[in-house]
């Protein structure tokens, strides 16, 4: 029986990876949410985990007391994430958090030698270099969860030893493909959280709306696959059957298809190397009949030009993008700032600050605080 801890359990990705738990009958040894008590709550009397974490520590007595009579362990805060990491006896930890808190418990887990699925783009935008050498020196795999990544990963099955020319990560382009920024102007909330294909969180349904997501995923790829900026191509693909592909050196592409559905991205990192049963709707070429490939507007959406320019640079660079954007996407939904003054403090912050190596976590911890004090000062 497999032995995983999930943070983000209550999220999208983490009532997913349940699912699949659900499915395969896998033993849940630690649940983490940040707000989400009830829910947090019925999960673990569901999974009866050792450890239970709350991220917001006013949530903590709430907690408790939904929890009363049960034989779990309830904790909180970054401690209570850094305690699940360093949990011994789990196969793999499931990263489903939102944002830079991520970061330490990848790290941590890694250094308790605990092998990881990472959803949680953060972790590798912020300190990539020093994920993957940590990771590298402690034998500790990591397996992509996003479909884009997942789908390279699936492609380069029984090809690790083939040169890579590029890959393709491809993008359904949000719900303004297509939108130039003057029509862009006056985007609401309702707006920008409706995206044609997936459903997910508010954070991160807005990323996709800038494109944000897609240079994130840009600087995954970079850090996951040990490529060159140059050797990704970003492709809008509106059906999203696609889910990206790899061109090795002799041209030849290969690509991984199937619903839009992230089911099969999260099983496939928990039961890698095998393929089971996978409780998803089959895809079928000729329901969809035509798919489409096209170039990104790189000119409408600054998010996506300044994520590329933040990982060419390096550096803290790709760190303090980040920062920005979670500031800027936290006061667009509380109707502080426009849109598209998500992208243009992105595409700001490039020029405000000058370039720092990353040698320590305390180096992706100053840098995202100039960074946030940089969108309260500027917005």
């Amino acid at each position: 029986m497999k032995k995983i801890s999930v943070l983000g359990s209550t999220g999208s990705i983490g009532t997913q990876t349940l699912d699949v738990a659900r499915a395969n009958n896998y033993c849940v040894r630690a649940l983490a949410a940040n707000n989400s008590v009830e829910l947090l709550a019925n999960q673990a009397r569901e999974f009866s985990p050792e450890i239970v974490c709350i991220g917001n520590k006013n949530m903590l007595s709430k907690l408790k007391d939904a929890l009363n009579g049960t034989s779990c362990k309830i904790v909180c805060g970054m401690d209570g994430l850094c305690e699940i990491a360093s949990m011994c006896d789990v196969d793999i930890m499931v990263n489903a958090l939102v944002g830079m808190i991520g970061l330490l418990p990848t790290l941590t887990a890694i250094d308790n030698k605990t092998d990881i699925a990472l959803a949680n783009k953060e972790t590798l935008v912020t300190g990539g270099e020093l994920v993957i050498n940590k990771a590298r020196e402690n034998n500790v795999k990591i397996y992509p969860v996003d479909s884009e990544h997942s789908a390279i990963f699936q492609c380069l099955q029984g090809n690790d030893g083939n040169k890579i020319s590029k890959i393709i990560l491809t993008a359904s382009g949000g719900p303004f493909f297509g939108k130039t920024k003057a029509e862009l102007k006056n985007v609401t909330i309702a707006q920008a959280l409706n995206h044609p294909n997936w459903s997910m969180g508010k954070k991160i349904t807005i990323d996709s709306a800038t494109l944000m997501n897609k240079g994130l995923e840009f600087i995954e790829a970079k850090w996951l696959f040990g490529l060159d900026p140059s050797q990704i191509e970003i492709v809008v693909h509106r059906q999203s059957v696609v889910h990206s592909a790899v061109e090795f050196a002799d041209n030849s592409v290969i690509a991984q298809l199937g619903v839009p559905d992230m089911k099969i991205p999260i099983q496939y990192a928990l039961t890698y190397p095998n393929r089971l049963k996978c409780d998803v709707k089959k895809l079928s070429l000729t329901d969809y009949g035509n798919l489409t490939f096209e170039k990104p507007d790189f000119e409408t959406f600054d998010c996506l030009r300044a994520c590329i320019d933040a990982i060419k640079l390096g550096g803290t660079y790709p760190c303090i993008v980040n920062a920005v954007n979670e500031e800027a996407v936290a006061m667009f939904l509380d109707e502080k700032i426009s849109f598209l003054r998500i992208g243009e403090l992105s595409l700001a912050a490039l020029k405000e600050f000058t370039k720092c190596s990353v040698s320590s976590y305390e180096d992706i911890i100053k840098a995202e605080k100039e960074a946030r004090r940089f969108v309260a000062e500027t917005a």
